[in-house]
């Protein structure tokens, strides 16, 4: 005849395991150090007669910030580019820009954008110099790249 039907063993499975929307976190950001390292930099940019700039620049551009939910990381990363950004000079931009890959160059057009939004005293002219060198090596496809990404710096 008929089994019975009020068995609930088949409830056991939890659906909510398999949820795309419902996100936990697992990675603990205060273990790891996210962003670059200021000190290393501002002393690669302080000291005149060496004035490593590019490596300067290749270390701020190594350990972006973009999986942190913590403003306060992304500023101070954000600051560190700038300040590494503005010490160039107009001659040294090209080459600088030249020497990263694509996703190099989608990286430092975040931080352009980024530094757009917030000017400070003579950064619009210094950003607007590094994004014509930064857009004639992405082209068309960086820009859009870093207007459409979901994750900020």
């Amino acid at each position: 005849m008929a089994k019975n039907t009020l068995s609930s063993r088949f409830r056991k499975l939890d659906i909510d395991e398999f949820d795309e929307n419902k996100f936990v976190d697992d990675h603990d950001e205060a273990v790891d150090k996210q962003g670059p390292d200021g000190t290393e930099i501002d002393n690669l940019i302080r000291i005149y007669p060496l004035r490593d700039t590019m490596t300067a620049f290749h270390l701020a551009l190594r350990n972006p910030p973009l999986n942190t939910k913590n403003p306060a990381i992304k500023e101070r990363a954000l600051a560190i580019v700038l300040r590494v950004l503005t010490s160039f000079k107009s001659s040294d931009i090209e080459p600088a820009v030249k020497s990263l890959d694509r996703s190099g160059v989608d990286l430092l057009m975040k931080y352009i954008y980024r530094g757009f939004e917030k000017p400070s005293d003579n950064s619009s002219a210094i950003l607007l110099q590094w994004h014509e060198k930064a857009f004639a090596v992405g082209g068309l496809g960086s820009i859009v790249r870093v207007l459409t990404a979901r994750k900020t710096v």
